[in-house]
């Protein structure tokens, strides 16, 4: 499993190209993305992301609150549905410039776990 922007350049063995952001990302086509899925509804509220601001010293508290918004019952379908991904090669995509401490790392963890 690899997190990677969605700005960079396709690779071969990016396998599953999922966006994991709600919003589409600016000056990206979606011919240029090459997606498989755009799971939105896996994404953090818009009130968590805005609360978090990608403040490197409030990133443990973003996990927790995310991984309790994922129990929702939209997000935890959406989760399912990467989950089912993760069995090969996936490849979540993100705006995000701090890739470390994206919604995406997160969710790439949590994967990793169950």
């Amino acid at each position: 499993m690899r997190v990677r922007r969605i700005y960079e350049a396709v690779e071969p063995d990016d396998g599953v190209r999922v966006l994991v952001d709600r919003l589409w990302p600016r000056g990206v086509s979606k011919a240029r993305a090459q997606l498989d899925d755009w799971c939105k509804d896996v994404a953090p509220s818009t009130e968590l992301r805005e609360w978090y601001g990608h403040d490197p010293e409030r990133y443990d508290e973003f996990a927790r609150r995310y991984e309790l918004e994922l129990k929702e019952p939209a997000q935890t379908a959406a989760f399912a549905r990467l989950r089912e991904f993760a069995g090969g090669r996936l490849t979540l995509l993100t705006a995000t410039k701090e890739l470390e401490i994206s919604q995406a790392a997160v969710l790439a963890e949590l994967l990793q776990k169950k």
